[in-house]
């Protein structure tokens, strides 16, 4: 499934994106409630299948979510006219729609640096022996389509295609072997890095969460239709430029072995997201260097996921 955060019309809702439609999933569980004879079904299927995909994660794990959304597929394709009166559905072009970044506010964003091999060579800096950890906040989170924003403070904005893990199952101490299970989908992030910010210090946070300055999806891929993360073509592209091109493979600590790794550390919850690093290419590192500037279009394409496109602004 492509899991989605959409607004319309003033209102914010979780969905899954299919065939050109998004199939809403609280209102689809809330009539198949109804259709099965709940009394309070709109306060059960509030409770059950929230429109937020954190809280969805943490308290459906997706089960309810994929009865939903074959409720209102079916009535989707039964009376299309009806499902749509009804709220079950909406078209994903229709005016007033809009994807939104897939979570919201994640209890945690946990960042790994330096996890390609290629990246820490164009950088000078030695291959790691453990996965080098920051974070973000959700200050920093955009959706596509949003701009990244220049902050007047910062002359050197920079770009990084990441492959971002979404957590559906808690856990501590989890086994490598089983770290997998504990992921509901994939996404794409762009690690947008403020370098003279980042490098002021040995701590790297301060460059990487400034406002509005991480774009995030557009839509997360369910683990089921990814089953090796470590496969995947990553590139990303600046106003029709090619700068990084990589797989996954190239990865120095696998998807499974960060989340098992930063388990040893703290808890895992749903809805948690990692950011598993950025390949060789970033504009800092090249020679004559590529920082963004305003009127630049960022595109980071994973795939198996798709494509997350955002425009270049400068603060206002």
């Amino acid at each position: 499934m492509r899991l989605v955060t959409y607004s319309e019309r003033g209102r914010t809702s979780v969905g899954v994106l299919e065939d050109g439609w998004i199939l809403d999933i609280p209102q689809a569980y809330t009539e198949l409630l109804r259709q099965q004879g709940v009394a309070d079904a709109a306060g059960r299927a509030l409770a059950e299948c929230p429109p937020d995909m954190v809280l969805l994660l943490a308290r459906d794990g997706l089960g309810r979510a994929r009865e939903a959304v074959a409720f209102a597929r079916e009535a989707l394709a039964r009376d299309r006219e009806g499902a749509l009166q009804r709220g079950l559905a909406v078209a994903a072009d229709a005016p007033g729609v809009r994807l939104r970044a897939p979570l919201q506010r994640p209890g945690k964003i946990i960042c790994l640096g330096l996890n390609y091999a290629d990246h820490a060579r164009e950088t000078n800096s030695p291959i790691p022996q453990y996965p080098e950890l920051f974070n973000k906040f959700a200050n920093a989170l955009i959706g596509p389509g949003e701009p990244i924003v220049l902050p007047r403070v910062s002359q050197q904005v920079d770009y990084e295609a990441e492959l971002a893990v979404v957590i559906g199952k808690p856990g501590r101490y989890i086994d490598e072997q089983r770290a997998l299970e504990h992921v509901a989908g994939y996404t794409v992030l762009n690690d947008v890095s403020m370098r003279d910010f980042q490098f002021r210090g040995r701590q790297w946070m301060q460059g990487k969460t400034f406002d509005r300055s991480t774009p995030l999806g557009p839509w997360i891929v369910t683990a089921d239709e990814i089953p090796d993360p470590q496969t995947l073509d990553i590139s990303c592209e600046v106003s029709g430029e090619v700068l990084q091109r990589s797989n996954t493979r190239e990865m120095i600590f696998s998807v499974a072995a960060v989340v098992a790794y930063i388990s040893q550390i703290m808890t895992l919850e749903p809805g948690d997201l990692i950011a598993t690093g950025t390949p060789a290419g970033v504009g800092f590192a090249r020679e004559p260097k590529r920082l963004l500037q305003p009127g630049d279009v960022v595109r980071v394409t994973i795939e198996r996921i798709g494509t997350l496109e955002n425009p270049v602004v400068a603060e206002e």
